[in-house]
């Protein structure tokens, strides 16, 4: 019994132990950082590069912060967030359900931060050689006829639909269902490889149905079809595996961490105030990813050619820190 009862107290103990340090681990936000750090998510596509490029530069060089860029995934960055990790997401597509669960209608760990100035469209498209060849291919009925044109190797008798990441917001496989389509899905990996394999096909004139996205400089490169969807409508996307309907059009907006926001720092402050166009996105995201040039000398850049727009966003006083 001296022994089972010793056993029994170093249970306990180690038990208590553990609880204190959950403790502790729910609650990161309340610990002690540096003030003159901003720390931002990066999700995986040029675009959000982009943005992040222009303002880690401003904050840098017109403010004196230092900013700590953290490479993730869009959902993983709500959760950095919700634990204290990050400050701020810059561009969120969407994600009503991640904010029911962080949101002030949740736990309160983060708020929305507002637009950022970009319209987002997510669709499906094809080379406008296709649309030209097959006019009919753009609306779902004649899609549906004209699957065997992408067929693959890969995809033997079935259309290949060509996706970027699994990590973005996507509805396709749940569009593939409820339209009946012969299409199976196959994810790039990543949006650069898409890219690469999207280039690929039409330097070839090859047929490719593909997701994609505005705002992107790719955009202005190629000659791209949108397909048609019935409009998307209130709960016509809450079965993720039957989407009879288009994705919905989105206001990129920005998501803070509470804690952040109550600081109420310059850096919050410059944050909160910036918004842009996809104008000006897409020039910064094709210097990046087109022309090879590395993120921070193509944010100089625009930030040289642009000084009465980017100068609205810094709160009186925080160029003098």
């Amino acid at each position: 019994m001296p022994r089972r009862k010793d056993f029994l107290l170093r249970a306990l103990m180690v038990g208590l132990a553990m609880v204190m340090v959950s403790s502790c681990a729910v609650r990161t936000d309340q610990i002690a950082r540096d003030p003159d750090t901003v720390r931002m998510a990066v999700n995986g596509w040029v675009g959000y590069e982009a943005s992040a490029a222009v303002l880690t530069y401003l904050l840098r060089e017109e403010m004196g912060y230092q900013v700590q860029l953290i490479r993730t995934d869009e959902q993983p960055s709500w959760q950095a967030l919700d634990q204290g990790v990050l400050d701020v997401i810059i561009e969120n597509w969407g994600h009503e359900d991640l904010m029911e669960i962080y949101g002030p209608e949740g736990n309160g760990t983060v708020v929305d931060g507002g637009p950022t100035g970009n319209e987002g469209v997510i669709g499906w498209y094809v080379p406008a050689y296709v649309a030209e060849e097959y006019p009919e291919i753009t609306s779902v009925d004649g899609l549906r006829e004209h699957t065997d044109l992408f067929r693959t190797a890969e995809t033997g008798e079935q259309g290949e639909f060509l996706g970027g990441s699994p990590g973005f917001a996507t509805q396709d496989q749940g569009m593939i269902n409820a339209f009946d389509l012969d299409l199976q899905l196959v994810f790039a990996g990543s949006e650069a490889a898409q890219i690469t394999e999207v280039r690929r096909r039409y330097a070839e004139e090859e047929p490719v149905l593909f997701y994609f996205n505005e705002p992107h400089w790719l955009q202005q490169e190629l000659d791209l079809v949108r397909v048609d969807f019935p409009d998307h409508e209130p709960g016509c996307a809450d079965d993720p595996n039957h989407i009879p309907c288009d994705y919905p059009p989105y206001e990129l907006n920005k998501i803070f961490r509470t804690g952040f926001v109550e600081e109420d720092s310059p850096a919050y402050r410059f944050l909160a105030a910036w918004t842009w166009t996809n104008e000006d996105q897409n020039q910064v995201a094709k210097m990046i990813a087109d022309e090879g040039m590395d993120p921070d000398d193509a944010a100089e850049v625009w930030v040289r050619e642009n000084p009465d727009e980017w100068r609205e966003w810094i709160p009186e006083g925080a160029m003098e820190r």
